[in-house]
């Protein structure tokens, strides 16, 4: 059981290896300066979606997800986090039209560049990762169906709350005491 655990954190480090890190400060810097970050994404793309979500609301950002009956319209000044490993996904490319028509910028994070999202985004991580449809001759993984993308999408936008974090004082406190205490 070890040895796979190793094994699939080797995986991960390997994909996170091949990260574009002007990409990643880049879309980190949109989405610093959003008036209000949207978020979306379907079954597993859409969990680590809400917990980017999470934690950004921990961190003090204005940020909704995508189908929450409390999400508002999105509008110009606004970011759409879009998250789709094959990057086709229909209703998160009607999610980008969409946003995109009320003037609100799409970041994308995919396997896809040259997808339906990836010519609406305006900024795009491409994470060279396993998906269901897709797997990488380059990037073997032991791991079926899109479980590598997942991970490394988990960890990434982790990454990107912990850089626009870091330099605030005492940020685990200021985060602790926004998680929520209704349990």
């Amino acid at each position: 059981m070890k040895k796979i655990h190793l094994k699939i954190l080797e995986e991960l480090k390997h994909v996170g290896e091949q990260l574009e890190n002007a990409k990643i400060e880049s879309f980190s810097s949109k989405v610093n300066q959003a008036n209000r970050i949207f978020v979306a994404g379907e079954g597993r793309s859409g969990l680590m979606g809400k917990t980017f979500a999470m934690r950004l609301l921990h961190a003090g950002y204005n940020v909704f997800v995508k189908g929450e009956t409390i999400t508002p319209s999105i509008q110009e000044g606004d970011v759409l986090v879009a998250i789709s490993g094959s990057g086709n996904t229909a209703s998160i490319r009607s999610n980008a039209k969409q946003a995109k028509n009320s003037g609100a910028g799409i970041l994308l994070v995919t396997t896809a560049e040259n997808s339906d999202l990836g010519r609406l985004a305006d900024e795009m991580i491409r994470i060279p990762a396993a998906t269901k449809y897709r797997r990488h001759e380059e990037l073997p993984t032991i791991q079926p169906m899109g479980n590598q993308f997942d991970q490394s999408v988990h960890i990434l936008l982790d990454a990107i709350v912990i850089a626009l974090t870091q330099s605030r004082e005492n940020i685990n406190d200021y985060m602790k005491e926004q998680h929520d205490n209704l349990d």
